[in-house]
């Protein structure tokens, strides 16, 4: 009877608890009202940055390495190409970091970490359309390439890495990525005709293969199997696509202040200096050159490809070493946002690429059928000064195969109206931009007005500067900074 009691109990104790658990899930689940503070409805298409779920409470060098690295899994969220039924998708322009490489720098006195160049499709990270991509590859003419793209490999083949050489695994990002454009910007929103020229297309890479290598890998999983004789890479010699417009002496001495900056809080940092001090024992070598040496850009090369870091007889550079570096590095940019002697230098130098965008669209926008879909495979040192332009200061600093992309929409209840949406890796960052943060004073507006970011570019960033420039030669030749 007693045994039969507690039975009793315990089951309805369960009873309650399950009852109290469901009330506290469903009561969680409705909002507390229909419209928040500025009456604006809980559906209301105002964009944010969302951090992953998994994102930690405080910064972890570990968690944000990983985001570097960007290893392809699963298929990642995306918001391109999302817009209402009335208007229609114009034009895309596609700026690219080139995926992941091979360290640009050794550290003395040990092995390089061994990572195979070649594209296999038993090893992964891999991607279905790999060995076809391969395959169209070799075909390639040097008639599609400006001068002296042509003499560089179209996809990465050795062995043995080189430095600075494209992995599988940054082949394989931008596959992804130019399929996912595909999914987007062809079968959705058909913005390019089936029957599509040269002419549709703008493609420009710097000189190394790396970035040749990731713009082919996109372009490929976005037209497969394209046709040779309807694609030509320009060739752009400056990381900052500055083209005809690259000589700016203001803006070399912006970076010469950011770089004292940088110089001076490095000086600070007791724990940074400690750890190269450690590292410099293990490798026998002094600390000087292993600084030189960029050691973080090797150490990430073996996290992301989770190869044991190196060791000599007198020990190894162990992951508490990475972590103070890699800090370092995140500090450094939390400063460089605060200090903004690195806006300067951002403004100067990613105007040109930003004033031929515009020029893109507006051209576009006229109704001309001409390089609808642009693409620059550009440097982590060109997308960097473009976010910080931009006003995108909580965008991360540009992992491995990162992409900035600008849609150009036309309302199709009033076609003499034309809107951008700007997104990184596949975030709508639009309303966080610094010339199309007033969305509150129309709100009946889901995108931004294309003159927002024409008057920005042809004025605002220079009032920015200061000095009452007007122009971007001026804002570069002015003697008083």
């Amino acid at each position: 009877m007693l045994f039969r009691n507690r039975f009793l109990l315990l089951l309805a104790l369960a009873a309650l608890l399950a009852f109290v658990s469901l009330s506290l899930q469903f009561f969680h689940l409705i909002p507390l009202s229909a419209a928040g503070k500025d009456g604006v409805s809980s559906k209301s298409r105002k964009r944010i940055m969302p951090a992953p779920v998994t994102e930690p409470p405080v910064m972890d060098p570990v968690y944000e390495a990983l985001l570097y690295c960007n290893t392809p899994s699963v298929a990642e969220r995306s918001m391109e190409g999302h817009a209402p039924h009335h208007f229609r998708l114009v034009s895309v322009h596609v700026l690219i970091r080139h995926g992941d490489r091979y360290p640009l720098y050794a550290i003395p006195r040990t092995k390089r970490p061994e990572i195979d160049c070649t594209l296999v499709a038993n090893r992964k990270p891999y991607h279905p359309k790999l060995e076809a991509f391969v395959s169209h590859m070799s075909k390639g003419p040097g008639a599609s390439f400006e001068s002296p793209l042509h003499s560089l490999p179209l996809y990465p083949s050795h062995p043995l890495c080189e430095m600075g050489e494209l992995t599988q695994t940054g082949v394989v990002q931008h596959l992804q990525n130019g399929q996912l454009l595909r999914d987007i910007y062809l079968k959705k929103h058909k913005l390019l005709p089936s029957d599509w020229s040269e002419d549709h297309l703008y493609l420009e890479t710097t000189g190394k293969s790396r970035t040749l290598q990731s713009g082919l890998a996109l372009l490929y999983g976005f037209l497969p199997d394209f046709d040779w004789t309807k694609v030509f890479f320009r060739h752009q010699p400056s990381a900052l696509f500055c083209s005809g417009s690259c000589y700016c002496p203001v803006r070399n001495q912006y970076l010469e202040k950011e770089q004292r900056r940088q110089y001076l809080l490095r000086l600070k940092n007791s724990q940074l200096d400690r750890t190269y001090g450690e590292m410099a024992k293990v490798v026998d070598v002094p600390t000087k050159q292993l600084r030189a040496a960029n050691p973080v850009d090797s150490l990430l090369c073996h996290f992301c490809h989770n190869v044991s870091f190196p060791c000599t007889r007198s020990g190894c550079i162990g992951m508490e070493h990475f972590k103070v570096l890699r800090t370092h590095q995140l500090e450094d940019e939390r400063e460089r946002r605060e200090k903004k002697l690195y806006l300067g230098y951002a403004l100067l130098g990613a105007h040109p690429i930003l004033n031929e965008t515009v020029s893109r669209m507006q051209r576009a926008a006229e109704g001309r059928e001409e390089e609808l879909f642009a693409l620059y495979s550009a440097h982590d040192v060109t997308l960097s000064p473009v976010l910080s332009a931009l006003g995108l200061t909580g965008a991360r600093f540009p992992r491995f195969a990162a992409r900035l992309i600008f849609e150009l929409w036309q309302d199709r209840d009033k076609p003499s109206e034309h809107f951008v949406r700007i997104l990184y890796n596949g975030i709508d960052v639009t309303f966080h931009t610094s010339f199309c943060q007033d969305r509150h004073k129309h709100p009946h507006k889901p995108m931004c007005p294309l003159e927002n970011l024409v008057r920005f570019v042809r004025r605002d960033m220079f009032a920015a500067l200061g000095g009452g420039s007007t122009n971007y030669y001026d804002a570069c030749h002015k003697e008083e900074f």
